[in-house]
């Protein structure tokens, strides 16, 4: 297969595409600045682009060669997510976030990079054959933007064998890959106890129902749920994120509000988690004549590869020079709107390294000093372009 390496001239576009993107975030699907000039970037490059689907949202395609072949019968899915998040940017550097309180801290913005760079290799590469369809989402952090793409016919329109995705990821250095074929992201489930007690006069304890008291007597034993009900060989985490009250300095409260996230890989494991935890309340707070309201919903579901498409990426990714592909790297805890995707089509999801070392690079996504690494601009575009050639073949 003949290698496909973006130029000096291409690669120098796109980080400055890249830092323009990060100047401007956008929220949600709320990305109308960073959806129109990708899509007229790709329609100047000369590709068919469909915009608004699910509100926001795109898709570029690319069609070359007869129909003569078996490449030329296929077409394939690749998905960049496009929106940032709402948290203020620490970093002080020339392209840092203009917008106070948006700030791309999960490289959705060199995601997005990486993918028109991509169809931009691809459209000069006379030994590609086949169709992509470049999908470029709208609210990926709020889980609802894949959903809106497949209800406003993103598979009816836009009809592909497989779906792919990619993500950075900081800690994996820069050209290493990692993958795992089934479940490979978790799920996300949010819940929200509202505990109501009797306030009063903080000298007289014995005079209330003390929400504080049973709110925390609740935390404490939800940690059992994990670590006494879930089996060992299952991943799962269940995370209090906040805990408000209706108190003062000298007066009890009467409410408490409890809230946060549940963590795991499959439906037995959310539904336990849902039980427990619903046992919990209900029992900890008649003990002490409370009453409570219990709210539970699931945000994210779990991400499952295809194995198929995974040992494609397998090898799409070890192809590339000097780049390095774990294809049993386990199972992450976080979670990815990409998961529906996968439910509808066959495909996989795919991390590469953004940097373990660099006050930036190496962050945790979701820092407020975190930036999409430039350097892995190269390798995530030479991996799309690999994935494309095995993709239209395997």
């Amino acid at each position: 297969m003949k290698e496909s390496t973006p130029s000096n001239k291409l690669i120098n576009e796109l980080i400055g595409f890249r830092k323009d993107l990060h100047q401007n975030p956008e929220l949600a699907f709320d990305v109308n600045r960073t959806s129109t000039i990708i899509a007229d970037r790709l329609e100047a490059a000369g590709l068919t682009v469909t915009r608004n689907i699910g509100k926001t949202g795109l898709v570029a395609t690319l069609s070359q060669g007869s129909k003569s072949t078996k490449s030329n019968n296929r077409a394939v899915g690749f998905r960049a997510d496009m929106d940032a998040l709402p948290i203020t940017e620490a970093n002080q550097f020339s392209h840092r976030s203009t917008a106070q309180g948006k700030f791309h801290g999960c490289g959705h913005d060199g995601h997005s990079t990486m993918l028109l760079g991509a169809a931009l290799q691809l459209i000069d590469d006379s030994d590609f054959e086949g169709t992509i369809h470049f999908i470029f989402q709208p609210d990926e952090e709020n889980g609802t933007g894949a959903d809106a793409m497949i209800n406003d016919g993103l598979f009816e329109k836009f009809p592909m064998d497989a779906v792919y995705g990619l993500h950075n990821l900081p800690g994996l250095p820069v050209g290493h890959f990692a993958i795992q074929s089934g479940p490979f992201c978790s799920f996300e489930d949010n819940f929200e106890i509202t505990i109501q007690g009797r306030g009063g006069h903080s000298s007289m304890p014995d005079k209330v129902i003390d929400p504080i008291v049973i709110g925390a007597s609740i935390v404490m034993n939800l940690q059992s749920i994990v670590s006494r009900f879930v089996p060992a060989s299952d991943h799962a985490v269940v995370s209090i994120t906040d805990f408000q009250t209706d108190g003062a300095r000298n007066i009890l409260a009467s409410n408490v509000t409890i809230s946060g996230d549940c963590r795991g890989f499959d439906k037995a494991t959310s539904v336990l988690i849902k039980t427990k935890m619903e046992q919990i309340i209900s029992h900890t707070c008649a003990a002490f004549g409370a009453k409570f309201c219990f709210n539970y919903s699931t945000s994210f579901e779990p991400l499952v590869n295809h194995a198929e498409q995974s040992e494609i990426c397998v090898k799409a990714a070890g192809n590339l020079p000097d780049a390095t592909i774990d294809g049993n790297y386990g199972r992450v805890s976080f979670s990815e709107d990409f998961a529906k995707m996968l439910k509808q089509k066959p495909g996989a999801y795919i991390l590469m390294g953004n940097g373990d070392t660099g006050e930036h690079y190496s962050k945790p996504l979701h820092n407020p000093f975190y930036d999409f690494n430039d350097t892995a601009l190269a390798y995530g575009i030479n991996y799309w372009c690999s994935l494309a050639m095995l993709a239209m073949t395997e």
